[in-house]
């Protein structure tokens, strides 16, 4: 949902960044798993041990190395097809580690069924989501769009456990059952994107 002056405007940072890393050797790939391992394994290390700030601080610094994966590759000038589906594998990946580790926080530490119950809602349809995007695109259809992507799903989970680790009170519960809300219906919103244009397809 990020729109296209928000985009552009992420570019103009991140694209000198990537030709530097390029030109010191780097590859968009590399660049990818670098910020997939370590968003996993700050997410798993350090929310369950509620360690909410190293957590939140860890997963979002590696997180925005998957900018610069995007800003490498146009750097670059050759995308390639494997690299898409690589950085999609470990975008699902990061946010299966995001959301596990938040749920887990919520059963182990703050003894809140509800909550973990919410975050787990939460992975299972960021990953259908993004495949329904990802269904529909192989069979010729369009399912963009949405009122949350990935980017606001992140960004709404780790200011949730950001502010709780600075003292907010229930500041994780607001998020997950925000974001359950908002999930669903970009889930919904995404069906019907694919149901409208696989009608115009068979007109």
């Amino acid at each position: 949902m990020l729109n296209v002056f928000a985009r552009d405007s992420i570019a103009r940072v991140v694209d000198p960044i990537g030709a530097v890393l390029v030109r010191a050797g780097l590859t968009p790939n590399a660049m990818t798993l670098i910020g997939t391992v370590g968003a996993i394994v700050g997410a798993l290390v350090f929310f369950p041990r509620d360690m909410l700030l190293w957590g939140t601080f860890t997963v979002w610094g590696f997180a925005m190395l998957d900018m610069l994966d995007g800003a490498m590759a146009r750097a670059t000038g050759k995308g390639t097809p494997f690299g898409t589906v690589l950085d999609a594998t470990c975008d699902r990946l990061t946010d299966g580690a995001v959301f596990a580790a938040i749920a887990w926080w919520c059963f182990t530490v703050d003894d809140d069924l509800p909550a973990a119950g919410a975050a787990l809602f939460v992975l299972v349809i960021a990953q259908v989501t993004s495949y329904i995007k990802a269904r529909a695109e192989a069979s010729g259809l369009r399912a963009d769009g949405g009122l949350i992507e990935r980017a606001e799903r992140l960004i709404i989970a780790l200011v949730g456990t950001g502010l709780h680790g600075f003292g907010v009170p229930h500041a994780i519960e607001i998020s997950l059952w925000l974001l359950a809300a908002l999930s669903l219906l970009t889930l919904i919103q995404r069906a019907l994107s694919a149901i409208t244009s696989a009608r115009e397809a068979a007109q």
